[in-house]
């Protein structure tokens, strides 16, 4: 994989927010959720389509915190438009574990 600078690393914005609202997305061609995240006055809220359904319950999404790229484009999937890329890492089975904070942070906060 080819190095980057800092300067290539400052473009990603990745920020952390707090998921409001989860609703099935069964328009989806992999299981997935409709993530609502918030991530304070800033930014607002913003929403994603994530394929955390294997390890997550969307009662259990609710109130969790999670980071997300806030700065891609818009991504049309089906009938939803993705606005933010919440982020993860694949198991040992390839299902996606989210990444969190491990206390409680200031939504909006970005990652350094």
């Amino acid at each position: 994989m080819a190095e980057i600078s800092f300067d290539d690393f400052l473009k990603v914005d990745v920020r952390v927010g707090t998921i409001t609202q989860v609703e099935p997305f069964p328009e989806a061609r992999k299981p997935a959720y409709k993530l609502y995240v918030d991530f304070g006055p800033k930014i607002g809220e913003r929403k994603s389509s994530a394929q955390v359904t294997h390890h997550y319950t969307a009662e259990e999404l609710v109130g969790r915190q999670v980071a997300a790229v806030v700065n891609f484009p818009p991504k049309q999937i089906g009938p939803f438009r993705s606005e933010i890329l919440v982020l993860g890492f694949p198991d040992a089975g390839g299902e996606v574990v989210m990444i969190e904070p491990n206390r409680p942070v200031p939504n909006g906060g970005r990652l350094f």
